[in-house]
């Protein structure tokens, strides 16, 4: 089995973002504007959430897909890339998690 990154991912989103939208539905996506694809990103992590409660785990496996991809959308959509996010994440993982969280309430 081939390893498909979250990387790999990112990188076909911002390919099809180049693509016309009857070809490519995150073009389509995109051309809805933020606001469509973050409700979209809503709609999927609630699908997520309720798989996750509900439904099997080959449910939960193919809507945390739908919710990844729905996040990559959003994010190239504002103009951030995945190495922000996952700097963002290093970052907190220089304090423990409850440490972290209660400096977010401080600011």
């Amino acid at each position: 089995m081939t390893r498909f990154t979250l990387h790999d991912l990112e990188m076909r989103v911002k390919d099809r973002a180049k693509a016309k939208a009857d070809v490519s539905y995150t073009r389509a996506l995109l051309d809805k504007g933020v606001a469509h694809c973050a409700g979209k990103l809503a709609e999927e992590a609630g699908e997520t959430a309720q798989a996750a409660m509900h439904e099997d785990r080959g449910r939960l496996i193919a809507e945390s897909a739908d919710l990844l991809y729905h996040l990559l959308v959003v994010l190239e959509a504002r103009g951030v890339a995945l190495a922000e996010v996952e700097e963002a994440l290093g970052e907190r993982t220089k304090q423990t998690g409850l440490e972290e969280k209660a400096s977010r309430s401080r600011r």
